[in-house]
């Protein structure tokens, strides 16, 4: 009796590690200067356990690298084709290249756009997005993909609290799409559809200097909200609870909900690097390992962390750290210990194996040149074109010299463009060594060798932002 008694306690617990494992997943973006071949981060995604991914496209070579995997997959339609959706015909050929075109990859979900409601896209795709959901889910019903749902992952600025009451129970969406936010969500709830919601606990500490930074984490220990006799000790859970209230209140109250993005960055501002990241994956990974779920939605939770890789293409009109998200960097090294189970058996992830890097070789800036006053010029160009986002966090780059940090840019734009030697110039200012520049604790990646054929394309963005690197010359 007591070797089966012990034979059904070891079972239940495998039964219930597996159940965690399988409700964590990863957001793959592909935003990426040198990307790494698919099927290697694949490979990543099964030593590591990880069965479910999120993407923001359905790149060939990515969709083609799932297929037979098993991995379940929610692929995506980007905020810029949601117009073209509109048309049913079309809607119709998307599904037709996207879904039957890769029958052997186990696609879940479709993602109609990605935040298409943002504040900040001022209304772009207000009248585009619901057509879009309308007209992709009618194509997947239609062609017999009945058990492929379509949604619209949301931020959380889809909801609120009033300022002069914010608790969870006083929330609702926001009144410029209140009534558009009841169809989708109703006509999602009628599909058997989730609602997929991105929640960022870092933004609200972010934007808001005088937010509580304990209520960001979890664990408790600071502040609390007190709603109703319910309390809250973290934002995440206040969060998701508001959106819970704005179903309530739209007529819904048992709707699946995701959460399709959260995670913590490691660089490019104050509370962005690897210690304040940890501890938020270890408090949320307990969290979700746990199955402690929120207060009004207890049990287990679909979670996709955000992201799987840095991404160094990102736009970094939101922050500089928007390129660093990933719990691996860039070539696929794990940037912390840490246990998806939540069980705090924390250990390095399995990184990405096989990488071919380019030679061993740095661009740096020659203090003996002549022009010294180009710098700023010079420097202004390759962070406008290249990425110095580490530079601005509190990383020990942050902490560089003024020569280390015009040779951190210098390099940074070199490695991006393939360290083609007439990239290493700047007017006479740089030159190229064999000897490491990484110093300070402060690493000058060599680039990966880009399996793709890609090239970095002009990022394009304004000279005025990165004026605040110049400032620390």
């Amino acid at each position: 009796m007591e070797s089966r008694r012990m034979a059904w306690v070891w079972f239940a617990a495998l039964v219930i590690s597996a159940a965690s494992t399988e409700a964590i997943g990863v957001n793959w973006g592909t935003q990426m200067s040198h990307p790494l071949p698919p099927k290697m981060i694949v490979q990543m995604l099964k030593d590591n356990g990880i069965k479910k991914v999120k993407m923001f496209d359905a790149e060939s070579s990515v969709m083609s690298a799932l297929a037979n995997t098993g991995i379940e997959v929610m692929v995506a339609i980007p905020n810029d084709q949601l117009e073209h959706m509109g048309t049913y015909s079309n809607a119709k050929a998307w599904v037709h290249e996207n879904v039957t075109g890769y029958k052997d990859v186990n696609i879940k979900y479709v993602a109609v756009g990605n935040e298409p409601f943002l504040k900040s896209y001022n209304g772009t795709f207000l009248e585009t997005t619901f057509p879009a959901l309308k007209n992709i889910q009618k194509a997947l019903d239609e062609m017999g993909y009945n058990q492929i749902k379509a949604t619209v992952p949301m931020n959380a600025d889809i909801y609120s609290s009033p300022e002069d009451n914010p608790v969870p129970s006083a929330g609702d969406f926001r009144s410029d799409i209140h009534d558009l936010m009841v169809n989708i969500a109703r006509f999602l709830n009628s599909h058997g559809s989730p609602f997929v919601i991105n929640i960022y606990p870092f933004l609200s500490l972010y934007e808001n200097p005088s937010f509580p930074v304990d209520f960001a984490f979890f664990g408790g220990g600071g502040r609390s909200i007190n709603d109703k006799g319910t309390q809250y000790t973290n934002v995440f859970d206040a969060n998701f609870d508001t959106l819970v209230w704005a179903l309530k209140k739209a007529g819904i109250s048992n709707m699946k909900i995701i959460v399709g993005e959260i995670g913590w960055p490691t660089d490019g501002s104050k509370h962005a690097n690897v210690a304040d990241a940890k501890r938020f994956y270890d408090g949320s990974l307990k969290k979700l390992g746990s199955n402690a779920g929120t207060p009004l939605r207890p049990g287990p939770m679909d979670v996709y962390l955000f992201a799987l890789i840095d991404e160094d293409m990102k736009s970094i009109l939101p922050g500089y750290f928007e390129r660093h998200w990933g719990i691996f960097t860039y070539d696929g090294k794990p940037k912390f210990p840490m246990d998806l189970l939540g069980k705090g058996n924390d250990k390095y992830l399995v990184g990405a194996s096989g990488v071919e890097y380019q030679d061993a070789e740095w661009c740096v800036f020659d203090p003996n040149a002549k022009n010294q006053n180009e710098v700023p010029s010079s420097m202004n160009f390759a962070c406008s074109n290249g990425d110095c986002t580490a530079l601005m966090g509190s990383s020990p780059c942050s902490k560089l010299d003024r020569n280390g940090r015009i040779s951190y840019a210098f390099n940074m734009y070199f490695q991006m463009k393939d360290q083609d030697v007439r990239t290493c110039d700047f007017d006479g200012l740089a030159k190229i060594t064999s000897t490491n520049a990484s110093r300070d604790g402060c690493l000058f990646p060599i680039q990966i060798v880009n399996t793709a054929g890609r090239r970095l394309a002009e990022l394009g963005l304004p000279m005025l932002s990165w004026i605040a690197v110049l400032l620390f010359l």
